[in-house]
């Protein structure tokens, strides 16, 4: 089912709705008429059970339908968003709570809005004027009062719904910053523990939870206002519309009737009213889920254009170069940076803490869009394929499983001797001797030292066997002697690879001619 008939299908429970007032007004004629009962009743029984199976049948389609197109929109939507977020080239680096918090929470917001809203959507407008059209061919009076209540709902709705659609974005971004305090948080659980900063992390985490639970508050308010404001209308309407038929059939209206209604007529008026506002009541029931949508929307599409948009063709690797390269974060510039290396060699990053080394790595990685200026490999003016290069991070990735498999992540199919001579060549021939190369890790690393786990990283980036090696301080938690066998092992790589390293170590200084000063 398409996705423009699904919005249609609540239309029909309109016409049910008709169907019913139909009916409902020829058994109250018939019976008050007399002659002819049995058979109108009878007429007006089988209409009444027809127009209740076609509203049920109307609205379990349109849950099904509404079920089915959020489904296909959501799988779509995970396909082209996760893979970016999991390892595209963004522009402005995520954490990985709100990347999580964006990737779950903001594709249920959407997925929520395509059940809930999208389906009455259409019938919350085009319902009202079906409503409007059947009762002004029985009642112009009553057709009047109907869209004089509309009018005032609709000014009150615009009010209200500019301020929920605030108050949605500031949830959102709420339970972004919550996601992301709380990942990483619990990340760094053993630090906190160790320093007794359980209360402190305790208040800040209370802090933003109130501030979410605030935010929602705020929501839920702008939510009740809108519905007490249609109920209030909606009530209005069918009291004005019951009182107007009375009086008029009564012959007590206090000025000239317009016009003559017959019971029928005035019954079927008056069983349609409560029906012009029932799509409205259902938008907004779905209101809500609507202002989650389209906050989310306001965070996942920009995301979605970037993730869009062709990859940039890449080149295999024959040294690299680049000039004038920043990445912005915020106000925050880093850069210029100006370097070229060649097939082999070593260019060293060099500065303070927090200068921005990682992420001039990232960047030549691929993993972060730079504001301006590209790593680009000479002669092709493209940035090197990312499948060239191996990345050695200060907290390399441990993942469940054995130390062999860690090891050779990048290169599942390298044989166990490979293994072992490379963990020999980084120094964890010791812990192999000691403990095997079948060591069993969990996803922190237990039972290693925060050395032993970077030097898991190196070797990983050996085994790969990948032209271009980022290193990121690898030569930082080694005591002197282990060190000195990583900067070895180093200048043997760079005879025959290009090895970019972050680092405070003038060791590793003293083996390039060309270093990077942040």
């Amino acid at each position: 089912m398409n996705r423009l008939s699904s919005r249609f299908i609540l239309l029909f429970d309109t016409v049910g709705a008709a169907i019913f007032a139909l009916a409902l007004a020829l058994a109250v004629s018939a019976a008050v008429r007399g002659g002819g009962t049995l058979a109108w009743v009878f007429c007006a029984a089988l209409l009444l059970v027809a127009s209740g199976l076609f509203r049920a049948t109307a609205l379990s389609s349109s849950d099904i339908a509404a079920t089915g197109r959020a489904s296909i929109v959501v799988a779509d939507l995970r396909e082209r968003l996760l893979p970016y977020l999991l390892a595209g080239r963004v522009t402005t680096p995520l954490a990985p709570g709100s990347a999580a918090s964006v990737a779950i929470d903001h594709v249920e917001a959407l997925r929520m809005r395509a059940i809930r809203f999208e389906p009455v959507r259409i019938a919350a407008v085009a319902g009202p004027v079906l409503v409007l059209g059947l009762t002004a061919c029985a009642s112009l009076v009553a057709a009047a009062i109907l869209l004089f209540t509309f009018v005032f709902f609709v000014l009150t709705m615009i009010v209200t719904g500019s301020a929920a659609a605030r108050e949605s974005d500031a949830q959102l971004a709420a339970l972004n910053t919550l996601s992301g305090l709380l990942e990483d948080r619990l990340r760094h659980l053993p630090i906190i523990r160790h320093f007794g900063a359980e209360e402190r992390i305790t208040r800040q985490i209370g802090t933003s939870s109130h501030s979410l639970s605030d935010r929602t508050v705020a929501v839920l308010r702008k939510a009740f206002l809108s519905s007490a404001a249609l109920e209030f209308f909606a009530a209005l309407a069918v009291a004005l519309v019951a009182v107007y038929c009375g009086f008029s059939l009564l012959g007590l209206l206090p000025f000239p009737d317009p016009e003559h209604l017959t019971l029928g007529e005035a019954f079927f008026a008056l069983a349609l009213a409560p029906e012009f506002y029932l799509p409205m009541r259902r938008l907004a029931a779905a209101y809500h889920e609507k202002q989650l949508g389209e906050a989310a929307d306001r965070v996942v599409e920009p995301l979605l254009a970037e993730a869009d948009l062709p990859d940039v063709a890449t080149a295999p690797f024959a040294g690299m170069g680049a000039r004038g390269l920043e990445v912005r974060f915020g106000e925050r510039v880093i850069g210029p940076v100006d370097f070229d290396l060649g097939q082999c060699g070593i260019l060293v990053l060099s500065g303070p803490t927090g200068s921005g080394k990682s992420t001039i790595l990232a960047t030549i990685a691929g993993q972060i869009a730079p504001s301006t200026g590209q790593v680009t490999v000479p002669g092709s003016g493209r940035p090197p394929d990312p499948r060239t290069i191996a990345w050695a991070a200060q907290r390399p990735l441990i993942l469940p499983g054995t130390l062999a498999e860690n090891i050779a992540i990048a290169r599942p199919d390298a044989s166990a001797d490979t293994i072992r001579q490379v963990a020999d060549r980084v120094g964890l021939g010791a812990v192999i001797a000691r403990r095997g190369i079948d060591l069993a890790l969990d996803a922190s690393g237990a039972g290693l030292s925060g050395g032993e786990r970077r030097r898991i990283g190196i070797a990983r980036a050996v085994v790969s066997e990948r032209p271009l090696i980022l290193f990121d301080e690898p030569t930082a938690d080694l005591d002197r002697a282990a060190a000195e066998e990583i900067v070895a092992l180093l200048a043997q790589l760079a005879t025959t690879r290009a090895l970019v390293i972050a680092t405070h170590d003038p060791r590793l200084m003293s083996l390039c001619d060309n270093v990077v000063r942040l």
